[in-house]
């Protein structure tokens, strides 16, 4: 197995693999009580994960259809399906889904699941998230999108925005991280925007590499992973539909099912310094979230790097 570069691991040991959906009607708990979707994932393959990965996570975004109205029945899904690390997003009920950060922490902590890193908002009230999630242990805030600059004056702005959030996050002793999508590869300006970000913005400022953004934008992951080693320290690890056009950004589908090599764009992440891997899934062809979620756990459970 290759050793992970993770400067915050949290997690040593192995994790649950799981399998095909089975009927929630056909599974108890020992004790009369159904159980829920996810364990009966678990339980269908009951075996320590064989995979590369020591550790795993889940963008909550995947499941936002579930989570505004059962954000505590949603993780212990999540936590049922094998994962044990997640990244959240700001939504109506905040970056805690209604609880005090510490309440959310508990009942994580419950579930034996690790917040690693959130997606925010960054123009409102970015120094007291920095502060609420730094208090419970999160290591990253991210941005998630900034949106097409115009021209480079427009990024030069971006630029000065992120630095300032590095240093804030870094005075609460924990990171900032900006989160691509396909608009930061198309030349603008004389410039690549994704390059000029990585250039100049500062120590304090992190990448979060969404590799299907990146690949939708036309360009190669392993090319921009070696590019600028250990600046890329999260990744969202999503799939393209095989044979989608390059003006169809609709069009993930469940890992190891589509047209990216995640062997090998994933063996070059975890050797140019990648700490986190975290699935993110938008769109469910002849699926469910969950099932979907599901899927990828089982994905990343048994992954091997080529």
């Amino acid at each position: 197995m290759i050793n992970s570069r993770r400067k915050f691991l949290r997690l040593a040991g192995g994790f649950t693999a799981t399998a095909a959906l089975v009927p929630l009607w056909a599974c108890g708990d020992g004790n009369g009580e159904p159980r829920t979707e996810g364990e009966a994932i678990r339980e269908e393959e009951d075996r320590t994960a064989t995979g590369d990965l020591t550790a795993f996570g889940i963008q909550l975004y995947t499941l936002r259809d579930m989570m505004p109205t059962d954000p505590k029945g949603t993780l212990k899904q999540i936590a049922d399906m094998g994962y044990t690390q997640i990244e959240g997003y700001e939504g109506n009920q905040g970056l805690f889904w209604g609880m005090e950060p510490q309440e959310w922490k508990d009942y994580l902590d419950e579930l034996g699941l690790t917040m690693v890193s959130t997606h925010c908002n960054i123009n409102e009230n970015f120094a007291e998230k920095a502060e609420q999630v730094a208090s419970i242990g999160v290591d990253y805030l991210i941005c998630s999108y900034i949106g097409p600059q115009d021209g480079k004056a427009g990024w030069d702005a971006v630029i000065e925005k992120f630095n300032e959030c590095g240093r804030i996050c870094a005075e609460h002793g924990i990171r900032f991280a900006y989160h691509n999508h396909a608009y930061s590869f198309e030349e603008v300006d004389g410039i690549v925007p994704q390059a000029y970000l990585m250039d100049n913005t500062d120590d304090t400022v992190d990448y979060e590499m969404d590799i299907y953004w990146v690949v939708t934008g036309g360009a190669d992951p392993i090319e921009w992973l070696n590019k600028y080693p250990n600046k890329w320290t999260l990744c969202h690890v999503k799939d393209r539909k095989k044979g989608a056009t390059a003006e169809e950004h609709e069009a993930s589908v469940d890992l190891g099912t589509g047209s990216i090599d995640f062997p090998k764009v994933l063996a070059a992440a975890e050797e140019q310094g990648m700490e986190y891997y975290i699935l993110e899934q938008e769109d469910y062809e002849n699926s469910t979230p969950l099932k979907s979620a599901a899927a990828g756990a089982k994905y990343l459970a048994e992954f091997t790097f080529a």
